[in-house]
């Protein structure tokens, strides 16, 4: 596949895609891919890994073994 073909394959899969979980990854990953693009500030950096521990403190997170079933399930109807 050209880049073209990916982005639209990647375009119709998000189309589908009805899972909150998912989709807060995907905005996650996105955010990133900007801030990464921009840089980040020391303040910001630190803010990030403070929202982190707290999301893990917090329990809100995935064990290895459930990311890897909930990827195994991507793509699949």
């Amino acid at each position: 596949m050209n880049v073209h073909e990916d982005l639209k394959w990647i375009q119709d899969q998000l189309n589908d895609i009805t899972d909150p979980d998912l989709i807060a990854i995907f905005k996650s990953l996105l955010k990133y891919k900007n801030k990464k693009a921009e840089g980040l500030t020391l303040a910001e950096y630190n803010r990030e890994l403070d929202e982190a521990e707290n999301e893990i403190e917090s329990g809100n997170y995935y064990t290895q073994e459930e990311a890897q079933k909930i990827a195994s399930q991507w793509g699949r109807k």
